[in-house]
């Protein structure tokens, strides 16, 4: 009895049979199904943005500028921008985001020290967290520290996943640099902004594989932060009281945001009252394009609309998740898992403040709400994760490639 070796195409073997290998080349890059998903669900809600951004934003545009579409247009020339920034990224190897990612994160921090420390910073609500520069439009540099922050933690983790249950070794570290960006923003008076950041580094954290009982104790640390944070300032008080004891909040002041929300989504019923006809936003609820925009979504397309948007940020959410599976990529995991809980995690806080659930923050609704600087960051953060899927599509064995065995 004799077996066959593996040769060279066309070599005999010792038996007499020939292994001859085909290689039918690749028309085009075959990319997966976690792929078109992820790019799909986000091209579908920035659209569905622009169009609820339209309707919410009519009124008060026509109050502000004598121009109905002002926003829109706006909201549309971010969306311009940062849809192919997010294409140019999902091209790029996880090489480059790796080099990156200190210098992401270091940008983006000292862009924040501008608005806290220099008069270019600008002052919205009682949030510091607006950088003017000249005639450009005003930015938020905390965006720009989510992007750095994730592309850090994935570089910082990777490298110590060989001793990542060490404490001083890899939590310290962690805590430092993260730490320092989070104070800064922290310092601007961005409460949700803060929250969210938190929330990447801890889930961050988690997909990294850090024991739990080290988890358990910087989430201890982390949430005591917080609420000291939100008791340093009297506006955030008053704001924690009307959500704690909603029957004694003053309707005509502190109390005016969420009942009005409350009012929206009473008005549109399971079907809404169509595309364009809120009441809401005829003055009556502050940030109605921005952190309140699913109140809108609720009163104009009704319990049906509300319920496709939170389809839409599970289908997101799930995408996500079949990447991290994937991907035997450390780095790769713990950024898609940072972003998941960046995009996802931050869609569920707004809508639960919307609905009452938790007290206001001042987070907008991901790939949705108004805000250009918000959608630019969110889409090349999605870009970043459509470059591992791509990578991962990449590696997987080639279809075209088969082998035959003349006996």
């Amino acid at each position: 009895m004799s077996s066959a070796v593996k040769t060279p195409m066309g070599a005999a073997t010792s038996g007499g049979a020939r292994l001859m290998r085909i290689t039918l080349p690749k028309v085009a890059p075959m990319l997966s199904s976690n792929f078109y998903l992820l790019l799909g669900v986000t091209l579908f809600m920035v659209g569905f943005g622009l169009m609820m951004v339209l309707s919410s934003s009519s009124v008060g545009s026509e109050i502000d500028a004598d121009n109905s579409f002002t926003v829109f247009l706006r909201q549309g020339s971010f969306a311009l921008i940062g849809i192919p920034l997010l294409l140019l990224a999902s091209r790029l190897p996880s090489s480059f985001w790796k080099r990156s990612a200190w210098l992401v994160l270091a940008g983006g921090s000292a862009l924040q020290l501008l608005v806290i420390a220099t008069p270019l910073g600008v002052t919205v609500n009682g949030n510091r967290n607006w950088l003017q520069l000249g005639p450009l439009p005003a930015l938020q540099p905390s965006e720009l520290i989510k992007v750095g922050v994730v592309l850090w933690l994935g570089m910082f983790l990777a490298k110590k996943q060989h001793r990542i249950a060490q404490f001083s070794y890899t939590l310290v570290p962690t805590v430092i640099v993260t730490g320092t960006a989070i104070i800064l923003v922290a310092l601007g008076g961005d409460l949700g902004t803060t929250v969210i950041l938190i929330g990447m580094v801890l889930g961050a954290l988690f997909f990294a594989g850090i024991p739990l009982r080290h988890l358990a104790l910087l989430t201890a640390v982390s949430a005591t932060i917080a609420i000291l944070t939100a008791l340093s300032r009297p506006n955030r008080v008053t704001r924690i009281l009307s959500f704690l004891q909603p029957d004694t909040t003053d309707y005509s002041g502190s109390g005016w945001q969420i009942q009005n929300g409350y009012f929206a989504l009473g008005d549109g019923g399971i079907f809404g009252v169509g595309l364009g006809n809120s009441k809401a936003k005829w003055s009556w609820l502050p940030a109605v394009d921005t952190d309140f925009i699913f109140a809108v979504i609720g009163e104009e397309l009704g319990l049906i609309g509300a319920v496709v948007v939170l389809l839409l940020i599970v289908v997101l959410g799930v995408a996500f998740l079949r990447i991290i599976h994937a991907t035997q990529d450390p780095f790769a995991r713990v950024v898609t898992a940072a972003i998941l809980v960046w995009i996802v995690g931050q869609a569920l806080v707004n809508i639960a403040v919307v609905l009452g659930l938790l007290p206001v923050l001042g987070v907008p609704l991901p790939l949705i709400s108004a805000g250009g600087t918000a959608l630019i960051s969110s889409l090349i953060a999605i870009g970043i994760v459509l470059s591992f899927s791509r990578e991962t599509d990449a590696r997987t064995p080639d279809p075209g490639e088969r082998e035959f065995v003349d006996a």
